[in-house]
């Protein structure tokens, strides 16, 4: 897929800004605290806006960049390339998907109160849907319940791996409005100020045994006749799964771009530690074989996964989510694996330092396993493509 001479000279200074001013804070991330990484972010999101590659998703009239979807796909996995790279530019999930939701449904009071200081990083958002009583790949049954009471919703229930609520200002909670609706239209979106009488935010869930803090967490919160008006509702009343929907296409696009961006530091780190390390005098790991092995099959999955994910966005840009249904379901469970893939081979070349959070490899090794279980389990998505293809040759009862 070609790409303009604008949008290559674009995502060369990227490239130079991540390598540049992203990176160096990496060490500040992995074992450093927040305290130390906060002002030097702040400095580095205040370059990212003087460069235009703030808020790329976003129209430039809403103060965002502008990009199309593709062109923030190319751009995501230069950000990708590390853990920082997509907060310092405030292109971070959930945030990113909160944008474009409240965006495109979101009431003109709700775009000046809560998208406004989004885009401008003045505050952050959190989402939360995942409860732990209820299997995440059947996101229709819920426990969540949103009761109106007159001109309030009033709002019972827990959720977990509520991202980033950690510092937000607000979340947006999937909860039940329509307990005898479709299983499709039970439920709603609602914005819930984090100050709010009966919210609360229990404790981050550790990952792997790391807690996270601010946005690179995930917290378990809990809705006890939690108040708020109805005016919060985004969209309309039944509306969350049609919401949902229209934000996950954009989101596995920039979910798995941003996974190639990590495949080709993981590959880069992976080539310089092979050629540095040496098993004996004269003799670097990269004269193994095996090694070599290691980095080829890397290049070519990486590569393959780029070329699908492109050729993804293309055709949910042109057509919609329904008319790239199967290539976001492939993309999600394909690049997911590719993933674990090449960062296993790079912890496993580095040996133990891969083990260390001296580099990003063991911190992408804990966080990014979840992809394939979050936004739809590899196997959720393998049988979406699965029952497409046999649809193609004949009908057939799938239930066994």
């Amino acid at each position: 897929m070609t790409i303009s001479s604008s949008l290559s000279d674009l995502l060369a200074t990227a490239r130079e800004f991540v390598d540049r001013e992203v990176i160096p804070l990496e060490p500040f991330f992995l074992t450093g605290s927040h305290e130390e990484l906060e002002p030097r972010v702040v400095e580095v999101r205040a370059i990212a806006k003087k460069m235009g590659m703030w808020a790329p998703a976003l129209p430039k009239e809403v103060g965002g960049a502008g990009m199309s979807l593709v062109e923030f796909a190319h751009l995501s996995e230069e950000l990708g390339r590390s853990p920082l790279g997509h907060f310092v530019c405030n292109a971070q999930a959930p945030d990113v998907g909160n944008m474009e939701l409240l965006l495109q449904f979101g009431s003109d009071e709700q775009r000046e109160r809560w998208l406004k200081p989004l885009v401008a990083g003045d505050i952050r958002s959190s989402f939360s849907m995942t409860e732990p009583g209820h299997a995440g790949s059947n996101p229709t049954w819920m426990s969540t319940t949103a009761v109106r009471d007159g001109k309030e919703y009033v709002i019972n229930g827990d959720k977990w791996f509520t991202s980033a609520a950690d510092g937000a200002a607000f979340t947006i909670v999937m909860a039940v409005t329509n307990p005898e609706g479709d299983r499709y239209r039970r439920a709603s979106q609602i914005i819930v100020p984090m100050e709010t009488p009966g919210f609360t935010r229990v404790r981050n869930t550790p990952v792997m045994g790391d807690t996270g803090s601010g946005w690179a967490s995930h917290s378990e919160v809990s809705f006890n006749d939690c108040r708020v008006p109805v005016s919060n509702l985004i969209g309309g009343e039944g509306d969350g799964f049609v919401l949902a929907q229209e934000r996950l296409g954009p989101g596995r696009i920039h979910h798995t771009m941003r996974w190639i961006g990590i495949c080709e530091r993981a590959l880069e780190l992976m080539c310089r530690y092979a050629i540095d390390r040496e098993l004996a005098p004269g003799r670097p790991l990269a004269t193994r074989q095996v090694v070599q092995h290691w980095i080829a099959d890397s290049r070519a999955e990486t590569n393959a996964a780029r070329l699908m994910v492109l050729d993804a966005a293309r055709k949910l840009e042109e057509g919609g989510s329904k008319a790239a249904r199967t290539e976001i379901s492939a993309i999600k469970f394909y690049v997911a694996n590719v993933l674990q893939r090449v960062v296993d081979r790079a912890v496993q070349v580095h040996g133990g330092m891969g083990m260390t959070d001296y580099t990003p490899l063991a911190f992408w090794y804990r966080h990014e396993r979840a992809g394939r279980i979050y936004d739809g389990a590899d196997e959720v998505h393998r049988n979406v493509v699965a029952r497409v293809e046999l649809a193609k040759h004949g009908s057939v009862d799938l239930r066994g």
